[in-house]
């Protein structure tokens, strides 16, 4: 069973474009004037791979087999016991084999975020002689404790840990990373430049 994450906003935002872009290709073609739609069509063409390869793409995968790290241009599967350590700042940092690092994409964590988690995890201070807080069930409470001053970039990084641990109790072998280039995002890549050549040339 698979379990993706990634940037949601950047998701959403990026499939937003795409429809803008749809349209404005469908009315550049029907209304065809020459290089100034070959140019606005090989703008439009530079625009959508970045957000592609940007906001499309990238996703930390969680398989039976092990972790996948889509990045831009690369993807990176990596066995869960071959996990040696899990470190998390802006981005996850997964740390394998001989000192190599896998940075993931998403979920990254903002300094924004990662404030407003330290906020929560902080204790409130009652004001006044009433408590006007609402009052908590267990398992609300258990939930907030878990994530008291944790990122959700922190919470994934806490799953590939445990994960890799439970692999390597289970001892399974630690294979090497599969690393392959992402055909996809080279192929957008492609076309865009392919477009931009047809309207200098053109």
């Amino acid at each position: 069973m698979k379990e993706s994450y990634r940037s949601k906003t950047a998701f959403a935002l990026a499939w937003v474009w795409l429809a803008f872009v749809a349209f404005n290709v469908w009315d550049l073609i029907a209304h065809y004037t020459g290089k100034a739609s070959l140019v606005a069509l090989a703008v439009l063409a530079v625009l959508t791979a970045l957000v592609y390869s940007v906001a499309l793409r990238p996703a930390t995968v969680f398989t039976e087999e092990g972790l996948v790290g889509r990045n831009p241009f690369r993807t990176t599967v990596l066995p869960w016991a071959s996990i040696d350590d899990v470190t998390v700042s802006h981005s996850i940092n997964v740390h394998h084999g001989d000192e190599r690092v896998l940075r993931l994409w998403t979920p990254m964590s903002s300094a924004r975020e990662r404030a407003k988690a330290q906020r929560r995890g902080a204790p409130r201070q009652q004001r006044g002689r009433f408590n006007t807080e609402p009052t908590l069930s267990r398992s609300e409470q258990a939930a907030v404790e878990a994530f008291a001053g944790k990122t959700h970039a922190d919470w994934v990084g806490d799953q590939i840990r445990e994960r890799a641990e439970a692999a390597r109790r289970r001892d399974e072998q630690a294979a090497p990373a599969r690393i392959s280039w992402s055909y996809d995002s080279i192929a957008v890549l492609v076309a865009a430049v392919a477009l931009v050549v047809a309207a200098i040339v053109v």
